[in-house]
């Protein structure tokens, strides 16, 4: 094997040929010639990519290995790891995207030849882009000679997708690969913050991130002039450079280093700062700041360093300047930064405060703030109110990560501020928004928490709207007693001498290598070409779970395509341990497959899509289909059984299976209503909105 071969390990594999681990694990057993661990652990082996592919392929179990996959193999098995990796491959692919020409020329010699001339464009095109001192260090012959395979591979993948997009997927790859590794923001929140500062940015506007992580709250700004970014973490500094400057031709510069003890921005005057700061940090520099020039407001208690991350971010604002932060709620009301608090209403400096849904952002199990602030400008008097928003209610979506509506949550927020930045006041809406005047503020908690200072909503949006909900379950409550099921009798195998003898059984797995059914491994949630003005809905893990519509969403610019659901499809969940399989219907076909769904799709001309559902819905059939692992339950949909039956006898199972489908998908909607009456009830009683 060549010293540097990329290996994989066996859930690279399983991603390879689109099944579960289970099936690697039962490979190994079974072939005596499945391809021989060259590393890893005895509990965690790597095999080698190439003798992988040749042995897939051999046994029809892979007919090519992706572009995309192969570069990411390569990535993960780089002998420097796999950041050193995705930043030689960064680099490589911005001289591709910023010297398009050059490219070629350069690479038509031999690998090593490559590896020696490289460094030397490489250190022209990063100095262009990023200046002398950067976060990106230029990586020299001997460190490239490993990665040259690497680097041929990301080029070409360019080629086909785009440099930003190849360099998306891969990182994107790495940190789904890794989540315990990072703290990211999602990109519903950094959308969001993006735009709550656009208003008073201006054209082109200077960007700051004091702890820029991978770069999104960067990333989700529109057309910027220049975007600076700090962090502590050098190999986050260098991919965050890589990836903003691969995603605009904005100037980029980005430093590394703690922001708060080390600023490499010191003079900067910004038009916008976006920050997710570490929260709850004790060792943020307390000792050796106290009498830092940043802390005009006051200097931030040793428990209090999200008050100093932003009087920070106020500090590197031009007069004007709107700062977005994400902050944790106790930041609204810890008692041992009131005096910070109160300082930042009386100056005018704190405008709004914005309460999010939990699962917005990690830590997912708390509901955040985003706090916007203002530097004051002489000679501007700014609003005597504090815009206060809540989108924890109901109406935003159901709490919690990957169930939350952020559609909703962003037009709540920006119905709220952009007519506040506007004029400076704003209509109040019951249990929603309400521009708070500061002086009813400045008591002896200076607690800003949203909810305390709302007036609450009509219960349930009034008795008029009580009557509707409980008209709509009276409504429904009477369909399911029409749709349920007759008595299940057992089979009268006197006058069906069939019914005696159960039919023969054929697997999933067989069904597939005959043509019969196709399966499809669901993506990563990440991944898709949305059309511009259309992106593409997906159809996620709790989606199946809950029987509602398609949730999810694909942010573009990642070179993956998306498995796309068609009507008669059927949609299993692979982790969880349960019996569940949904048919997909017209209203969601189209919507993309999200990750740990398996799809089946069946051949009309076999396969009947109902009948196929109910079968994978047996609890024996899960059962025996079923590995376990220390923390999860996971299904091996090909090894899932169904009786071997005529297509017209399918279609008598398939219509029963329809009809349990309806009568299950009635009584869920009973139970919301009836959950949704009941609480609007004692509210309604509670708020004397409704008389006992």
């Amino acid at each position: 094997m060549p010293e540097h071969a990329a290996e994989v390990t066996a859930a690279g594999i399983a991603r390879l040929a689109g099944v579960g681990r289970a099936a690697v694990s039962n490979w190994r057993r079974r072939h005596a010639d499945f391809p021989r661990p060259v590393g890893g652990t005895e509990t965690s082996p790597s095999f080698a990519l190439a003798d992988v592919e040749r042995w897939l392929r051999a046994q029809g179990k892979l007919a090519e290995v992706p572009l995309r996959e192969r570069v990411w193999q390569q990535i993960a098995g780089h002998p420097a790891g796999a950041v050193t990796a995705l930043v030689q491959a960064g680099c490589a692919l911005l001289l591709v995207r910023d010297r398009s020409t050059a490219w070629p020329k350069l690479a038509a010699v031999s690998d090593e030849r490559l590896a020696e001339t490289l460094p030397v464009a490489l250190e022209e095109v990063l100095t262009e882009r990023f200046g002398a001192e950067r976060a990106v260090r230029t990586p020299t012959a001997g460190e490239l000679a490993p990665a040259v395979p690497l680097l041929r591979g990301a080029a070409e993948l360019a080629a086909e997708t785009g440099a930003r997009q190849a360099f998306e997927f891969l990182l994107g790859r790495h940190l789904d690969a890794n989540p315990r590794q990072y703290t990211l923001t999602p990109p519903g929140p950094a959308a969001l913050m993006a735009a709550l500062a656009a208003p008073g940015a201006g054209p082109r506007p200077t960007v700051l991130d004091p702890a820029s992580g991978t770069g999104t709250l960067l990333r989700a700004v529109d057309h910027p002039g220049a975007l600076h970014g700090q962090d502590a973490d050098p190999d986050l500094a260098a991919l965050t450079a890589l990836r903003l400057a691969l995603a605009s031709d904005a100037d980029v510069r980005v430093r590394t280093g703690d922001s708060l003890r080390a600023d490499a921005f010191p003079h900067l005057t910004a038009d916008t700062v976006l920050c997710h700061p570490p929260f709850n940090e004790r060792n943020w520099g307390h000792d050796e700041l106290a009498y830092d020039p940043r802390w005009e407001y006051g200097f931030p208690a040793r428990t209090e360093s999200e008050l100093a991350w932003v009087q920070h971010a106020l500090a590197r604002l031009r007069p004007g300047g709107t700062a977005v932060l994400l902050m944790p709620p106790a930041a609204a009301s810890r008692r041992s930064g009131r005096r910070i608090r109160a300082d930042l209403l009386r100056r005018g400096a704190l405008r709004a405060v914005v309460a999010l849904p939990a699962g917005a952002a990690p830590p997912y199990g708390i509901p955040l703030h985003l706090w916007v602030l203002r530097k004051p400008a002489p000679g501007v008097t700014p609003s005597p109110e504090l815009l206060v928003v809540d989108t924890t209610a109901d109406h935003t979506g159901a709490a919690g990560r990957d169930k939350l509506d952020w559609q909703a949550v962003h037009t709540a927020v920006l119905d709220a501020w952009l007519p506040f930045d506007r004029n400076g006041t704003v209509t109040e809406t019951p249990g929603a928004s309400r521009a708070v005047p500061v002086i009813e503020l400045l008591d002896d908690d200076v607690d800003l928490a949203p909810a305390r200072h709302l007036p609450p909503p009509a219960a349930g949006g009034g008795a008029g709207e009580l009557l509707a909900v409980r008209d709509r379950l009276a409504e429904t409550l009477g369909r399911t007693v029409a749709l349920t099921p007759p008595p299940a009798l057992p089979a009268d195998t006197a006058a069906d001498p069939a019914a005696a003898a159960r039919p023969t059984g054929v697997t999933v797995g067989e069904l597939a290598r005959t043509g019969a059914l196709e399966l499809r491994a669901g993506g990563t949630g990440t991944l898709s070409f949305p059309a511009p003005g259309s992106p593409v809905r997906v159809l996620t893990e709790n989606d199946v779970f809950a029987a509602q519509p398609p949730s999810g969403s694909l942010p573009d610019g990642v070179p993956e395509e998306p498995v796309l659901l068609a009507e008669g499809d059927v949609v299993v969940p692979v982790l969880g341990g349960g019996s569940l399989a949904r048919v997909v219907d017209a209203a969601t076909a189209g919507a993309a497959l999200g990750r740990n769904l398996q799809l089946l799709r069946p051949d009309p001309a076999a396969l009947d899509p109902w009948f196929l559902a109910g079968f994978l819905r047996g609890t024996a059939n899960t059962r025996q289909a079923s590995s376990y692992a220390s923390t999860a339950t996971r299904l091996d949909v090909r090894r899932l059984q169904l009786p071997r039956l005529p297509l017209t006898e399918q279609q008598r199972y398939g219509e029963r299976f329809r009809a349990l489908a309806e009568f299950e998908g009635a009584l869920r909607l009973a139970g919301r209503l009836g959950e949704q009456l009941v609480q609007g009830l004692y509210d309604g009683l509670a708020d004397g909105t409704v008389a006992p």
